[in-house]
């Protein structure tokens, strides 16, 4: 049973004299107590998604309910029931961390003793503690997100709502978050996650949406996406930009379906039914035809591959 509901959320906004559709039509079923990853591009309408059902604004249609309470009549008991943390962290830079949670209890009317009580909590819960009284301008980056999302749980909520919650994290700081993210979940929590890193939907949602121009255009498990443009790839990273174009050409020839090129502009890949007699006579007809290649292999589609199939350009191409 779907525990978050959205059914045709149409919001429209006026931009530089023309009508630009944020959502068009986006309906979205997230389960109870699971991950539901939205994938996609800046400008895709996945922001806007977690600003209406957070009740930050209002949709020109369409109808969303959480715990089957509708966000649009109900929008008070609606902040009651969920924590939100935005993609920058919304922290008081000159109170500590524990002045931060505890000024979001008391916001909260948690009362004196229990905003402190849970402040503390969470502090521990984070591996804040040698930080606790230390003004949060001082805080790295990483520990900046973790009181941040510390904040979104001051009332324990039953749902979590992540607007690309790791933007500008280094590596470390990234899989810490993680594993919170992983813990909470763990525990009940029911978790609506924005990102353009495919990484983090893949390690940590239950099922994704693939969002573009405000619609979703597919939608199911990581793996169940990855199926859709075949099991199996090879990938060859070519010496000389020169050759690129004629490489394309002949691993078409081998191919079952598009050949892409990579960021990098000469590692070009496609997908294969047998990867390894593919990979085999790929070598063989480079060599001959006089392309050198820096490396070559064998590899599943990622969810960039996935998104690339589906609309044509990658996650981090910013949509019109």
């Amino acid at each position: 049973m779907s525990f978050i509901q959205a059914n045709d959320l149409v919001k429209t906004y006026s931009a530089n004299k023309r009508i630009v559709k944020a959502l068009d039509g986006l309906s979205l079923d997230v389960p109870k107590g699971t991950v539901k990853g939205l994938l996609g591009p800046n400008g895709a309408g996945k922001t806007t998604t977690v600003k209406v059902l957070t009740t930050l604004i209002k949709p020109d249609s369409g109808r969303a309910t959480i715990d089957g309470v509708d966000v649009l009549k109900e929008p008070e008991t609606i902040k009651r029931m969920i924590g939100v943390s935005g993609q920058y962290a919304a922290v008081d830079q000159k109170l500590t961390g524990y002045e931060n949670l505890e000024m979001v209890g008391r916001l909260y009317h948690l009362g004196a003793k229990r905003a402190k009580q849970r402040a503390t909590e969470l502090i521990e819960m984070f591996d804040l503690v040698e930080a606790a009284n230390r003004p949060v301008k001082g805080f790295s980056g990483g520990m900046r997100r973790r009181i941040d999302l510390a904040g979104a749980l001051v009332i324990n909520p039953p749902v979590l709502f992540l607007d690309e919650p790791t933007t500008g994290l280094d590596p470390r700081s990234r899989l810490g978050l993680w594993k919170v993210i992983k813990d909470l979940v763990s525990d009940g929590t029911t978790v609506l996650l924005t990102t353009q890193y495919l990484e983090e939907a893949d390690q940590l949602a239950d099922s994704i949406a693939v969002i573009d121009q405000g619609k979703v255009i597919a939608e199911g498990t990581a793996d169940e996406l990855k199926l859709q443009i075949g099991g199996q790839r090879v990938e060859l990273s070519l010496v000389r930009l020169e050759d690129v174009e004629k490489g394309m050409s002949l691993l078409a020839g081998m191919a079952q379906g598009d050949v892409s090129v990579g960021n990098d502009g000469r590692t070009i890949s496609a997908p294969v039914d047998n990867a390894a007699s593919t990979l085999q006579q790929a070598l063989k007809t480079f060599a001959e035809e006089s392309i050198e290649l820096n490396d070559a292999g064998m590899r599943r589609p990622t969810l960039d591959d996935v998104f690339m199939e589906l609309t044509g350009h990658k996650t981090e191409d910013v949509s019109a």
